[in-house]
Formats: C-alpha cells, structure tokens, sequence
C-alpha cells in the first residue's frame, strides 16, 4: 500500500482550536480520520481527541495486518468513541457530554470505507470531478433534500446539527464503500472551517490541479480570508492514492515492508476505560504535522 499524505490545522478567530486529525496504518490498511469537538459543550478539545485516539486504538487491536469488515469496523469504532464520551462526562460528573463530529476513512486492498456522524466532511476527487462527498446530519442538508420532493419553509441555521457523539440519543453513523480507488485518486477530510466558506466547486477545483501539499494549505488560507477575524477552526487532511507498489512518487508513504504486527499512528491510541489527556492544546496539532512530515521525508530518501 502506498498514499501521500498531507495536513493542517489552523484555529482562525476562536479562542481555541477543538479540531483534532490523524491517522495509523499498518502493511495492509490505514484509518484517516478527523474530528471537530463542538461549541456550546464542555471540553470540545477532549471529545474530539478522545473520540480519534478510541478509533486508533481499535484500529489498533483489530486491524493484523487487515481489517475483516471495514464497513463494521467503521460503524462500531465510532459507536465506541461516543460511549467512552459518555463514560467520561459521568466519571467527571460534568453536567453536559462533551461532543463532537467525527469522519474517517479506511483505505484497504484497493478500495476506500469511509462514515461520519455530523458536519465534518469528506471529498473524493478523481481526475477533474468530484465523484463522492459526504452529506451533513445538519437540518440544512435535509432540508435542501427534502426541498426536492416538498416545498420547505423557514430555514435552519447550518450549524444546527441532528446528531453527534456524545449526544443523548444514539448517534447516526452513515457508511459508504467499497469505492475502488484510481492511482492519483485524492480523499479529503476536513471540518465546517472549510466548507462553510470555501466552495465545493473551489475545493475540487484545487485537489484536481495541484499536489495535496500545495491545495491543502491553499485551502486553508482561502477559508481563513473569506471568513476573515470570525473564521471558524479549519482543519484538513488530504490522502492521494498511489496505488500499486512499483510506482515511487517522491513524498509517498510506503507499507510494503511492515510486518504483520507492526502499527504506526500520529494519534495516541487510549484504549477503553484510559482517561482522556487533562491538557490538549495546539501544540499537539503542530506536533502531530511535524511528526508526519518527518516521517514522509524519510520515507522519500529511502527510496531515493
């Protein structure tokens, strides 16, 4: 398995960043996933990052070298992250759950699973088209679907969601996959810093013609301009398939020599019944894309 990879967080004009991003592989499969811990909660910054580090850890456990059912794994981990948010909020006897969307993507074989619960959004580009998007658990998006078959009255806030993690009720995990994937297909993760203010149309625009190490950080500043000193947290990571083995782009990500136990993460994999870190801040964004980066370098002068 081969992918490039590139990330970026940036916190616009919130007092502090609750997005959190990353992702672990192992010889035969990788879990990219991103999470934006929700405003109006507590600990935003907690349900975010405790939610990704339940993903890797299962991820962790379960993928030896492959996952069997993708599709399950998905669905189940992101049902996991929710419960292990409503078992902190009652070991901290917090009034309100701490909570958050979350999307995620598995790459294995040839083909890409992907599923999410809320607004955090994910793109498929293949050539100049963008061929899969996901759809927000928002009243905005179901209303604009509903309003194809009924005519719709007063409209809801985009931000106004139907169901996350940490949530009363249970959350809504929508699926897709198997999608076969294309050398040269890009997947992309972001939170409603970027979408909110950055076109869909903009957005394929700029994976079709550039390399995600130059379209990820053009999007990010252009979401950040447009919203100007309001700007939401913008958060995104971009995975381009290299597919087969042979070929050797120069900042690619190469699986083929892992062993079978063998699992590498820039998330920090809790498993079930750890406590979340007490302090996450922005330099754990920072440090993760250092950590990234440093291992795509090396990557890249050992197949030079």
């Amino acid at each position: 398995m081969r992918f490039s990879v590139y990330q970026v967080s940036r916190k616009g004009g919130r007092e502090k960043n609750e997005d959190r991003m990353g992702y672990c592989y192992t010889r035969s499969s990788g879990l990219f996933a991103l999470a934006d811990g929700m405003g109006g909660h507590p600990e935003g910054e907690v349900a975010s990052q405790l939610a990704l580090q339940t993903l890797a850890a299962l991820f962790q456990r379960d993928a030896k070298p492959s996952l069997r059912d993708p599709m399950r794994f998905l669905n189940d981990a992101i049902l996991a992250g929710h419960h292990q948010l409503l078992r902190y909020a009652t070991d901290k006897a917090l009034l309100d759950t701490p909570r958050t969307t979350i999307v995620a993507c598995l790459l294995q074989g040839n083909a890409a699973y992907w599923a999410h619960c809320g607004d955090s959004r994910l793109y498929l580009v293949r050539g100049d088209k963008m061929i899969a998007r996901t759809r927000d658990h928002s009243y905005t998006e179901l209303q604009d679907t509903m309003a194809q078959v009924v005519p719709m009255g007063q409209r809801f806030n985009r931000n106004v969601l139907f169901t996350c993690l940490g949530s009363p009720g249970k959350p809504v995990v929508d699926t897709a996959g198997p999608l076969l994937m294309q050398k040269g297909d890009k997947v992309m993760l972001c939170s409603d810093g970027l979408w909110g203010t950055v076109s869909d149309a903009k957005i394929t625009e700029l994976l079709a013609t550039r390399p995600i190490s130059d379209a990820v950080p053009e999007l990010a500043e252009q979401a950040l301009r447009e919203a100007g000193p309001r700007s939401d947290n913008v958060t995104v990571l971009a995975v381009e398939w290299e597919g087969a083995e042979e070929s050797d782009p120069s900042m690619a990500v190469s699986t083929q020599n892992l062993g079978d136990e063998v699992f590498a993460s820039t998330i920090q994999a809790t498993l079930a019944g750890e406590a979340a870190p007490d302090e996450l801040d922005d330099a754990e964004i920072e440090r993760s894309i250092r950590e990234i980066n440093e291992a795509i370098r090396k990557s890249s002068q050992k197949k030079n």
